[in-house]
């Protein structure tokens, strides 16, 4: 018997490679759990959406006075080759790629230079002035062109997306910060005329108020960080090209930011139906000014309404509630170019 019980344990040597071992006492299972779920990058300190992240929350704690420490998001206008404009952009928080669609939206971001890293374009497309155009200045600035099949293409520009054929994929938008975006407005010697948008979450509207901006001798749009529309492919797509020329800077927090400029002397005008004071003949068109645009539903928030200097409103008619964010805005900057022409020339 006691043989064959030696016997035995000599085969579970053999076959198990250890026999009666002493066990890890659980130590090895924390290896088999894993590390859990990857943490956010803005909650990563070492990633550079963390670093932008932990400057922006010192900046919120000044008071919006200031610059953010640190190549973050807002931070400048350094780094990213410039527009025609001279606007750079400073990404804003991810790190996905943008995909802009649509002929004149695509010619327009690459004669800007606005960096990109790949070309779209349909097979057997028609070549227009305009496809002609992007193939030549992506070939010349050394981006890859892809063809691709009509089906891809409708994936890339996504639903209800119209791509017309041609496509550009650009990374992340980079914001301007608001202070610095006044000083190079003064720098240029130009009356500061910008305009900042409270509330707005449709980049539909921020694409048409770019291009109202443009237009009309605006030189900056500047939106909140949180709460607020950013610069995507939609509003590149609405802007016709406009995002790639008009800057816009990213505020940490929009009060601190309109109170800052007012130190800066430039005045505030914020737009809404109950204004005390009516748009037309306005008396502060000549002075540096950000006009604020509030919500179509909301309006202006309330700390924002008692930062402004003066509230404004736009005259239309009793059948009419209310005007969408985008043409309010361009009533206005129309009203005040029109305005500050009328003064240049007596």
């Amino acid at each position: 018997m006691k043989g064959s019980s030696g016997k035995s344990r000599a085969g579970a040597v053999r076959k198990g490679g250890h026999g009666k071992q002493a066990g890890t006492g659980g130590h090895g299972r924390k290896a088999l759990e894993g590390k859990g779920p990857t943490p956010k990058a803005e909650d990563r300190a070492w990633h550079p959406a963390g670093k932008r992240k932990a400057a922006q929350e010192r900046y919120a704690a000044a008071g919006g006075k200031g610059k953010p420490a640190g190549k973050v998001a807002g931070q400048g206008r350094g780094g990213a080759p410039r527009g025609a404009s001279g606007a750079s952009r400073r990404a804003k928080s991810g790190d996905e790629s943008e995909i802009v669609t649509g002929r004149n939206s695509v010619v327009e971001a690459l004669r800007t230079r606005i960096p990109a890293t790949t070309l779209y374009i349909a097979a057997r497309i028609e070549m227009d002035d305009r496809v002609k155009e992007a193939v030549k200045t992506a070939t010349n600035r050394g981006i890859p062109i892809l063809e691709v099949m009509k089906p891809e293409l409708d994936r890339l520009a996504g639903e209800g997306g119209v791509h017309q054929g041609l496509a550009l994929k650009v990374p992340p938008y980079e914001y301007a910060h608001p202070i610095e975006l006044l000083d190079e407005v003064i720098a240029r010697d130009e009356t500061p005329l910008l305009i900042a948008l409270d509330g707005i979450t449709d980049p539909r509207n921020l694409g048409a108020i770019l291009r109202s901006t443009g237009a009309f001798g605006g030189q900056g749009v500047i939106v909140p960080q949180r709460r607020s529309v950013g610069v995507n492919s939609a509003a590149w797509k609405t802007s016709a090209g406009a995002a790639a020329r008009v800057p816009v800077a990213m505020a940490a927090n929009l009060t601190q930011t309109l109170k800052s400029l007012k130190e800066r002397g430039v005045f505030v005008l914020g737009l809404d139906g109950d204004g005390d004071v009516s748009l037309p003949g306005l008396s502060w068109a000549d002075r540096p000014i950000v006009v604020v645009v509030g919500s179509e539903g909301k309006g202006l928030s309330r700390l924002v309404a008692e930062t402004c200097d003066a509230i404004v409103s736009i005259p239309i008619s009793a059948s009419t509630e209310s005007l969408n964010a985008g043409i309010a805005a361009s009533v206005t900057l129309y009203e005040i170019a029109k305005l500050r022409a009328a003064g240049g020339a007596e």
